[in-house]
């Protein structure tokens, strides 16, 4: 019997020889690999104890808000008027504790959609709740919903558009990476802790010809340094 267990483990030892355990998130395949290895390999891939948490809760709200919401339009041109953005009765704690009765365990605010506008009084554009009439200025939709959902118990996540309609500088490489980047770094360090950051691939390139081509890897690097235990969409 212990010959034969000694050998099951020789075995064993053998075949795994380009593996481990487990994989987290990424594995890179091994030179010479064989197809029965790479199965075996990829068979252990797990997700991230953040990916596993995420995908526990089941249900996340995403709260899709801004000037489209007082223009009746899907997607804004980016030359709206600040001025429209005017919400009388914006109840953020209505929004969340709603959602928590629900059930949900997230809620994701757009805090700037395809025209720019943001919904936080940010230093990187006048096109923001800061120029509109609501609060005379002084208002932030994303510093109200993340107060809500301390309150209630909600992860807390922002979406950012990459895609940008407003900003003079969209379609110029690295003059708009820095920006988005700028507004990012805003998004992630006067929040407290952001469990998701959410983008999306609408790239309208459009008759004016611009084109931006993004530095995922800065816009990565700089979720990974700012909000380490952040999951990614």
């Amino acid at each position: 019997m212990k010959k034969l267990i000694f050998t099951l483990v020789l075995a064993s030892t053998v075949t795994s020889s380009y593996s481990q355990e487990y994989y987290e998130k990424h594995l890179t395949f091994p030179k010479g690999a064989t197809i029965e290895q790479k199965l075996d390999m990829a068979s252990r891939l797990v997700p991230t104890k953040q990916q596993l948490d995420w995908q526990k809760m089941e249900l996340t709200c995403f709260l899709h808000f801004g000037v489209n919401t007082f223009t009746g339009r899907e997607w804004g041109d980016g030359k709206e008027d600040p001025d429209i953005f005017n919400p009388t009765q914006l109840d953020c704690e209505q929004w969340v504790k709603s959602l928590k009765d629900a059930g949900f365990k997230m809620a994701i605010i757009t805090a700037k959609h395809h025209d720019g506008f943001c919904l936080w009084p940010t230093k990187t554009t006048e096109h923001s709740v800061a120029s509109s009439s609501w609060k005379n200025g002084r208002g932030d939709v994303v510093g109200e919903l993340r107060k809500a959902c301390e309150k209630y118990g909600l992860k807390f996540g922002v979406y950012l558009s990459p895609w940008d309609r407003n900003a003079k500088c969209y379609g110029e490489g690295d003059a708009y990476n820095k920006f988005f980047i700028a507004q990012l770094t805003e998004l992630l360090t006067n929040y407290g802790e952001v469990h998701e950051v959410w983008f999306d691939g609408a790239n309208g390139e459009g008759p004016n010809g611009k084109k931006q081509v993004y530095d995922w890897t800065s816009i990565l690097n700089t979720i990974h340094k700012l909000q380490p235990k952040a999951v990614t969409a």
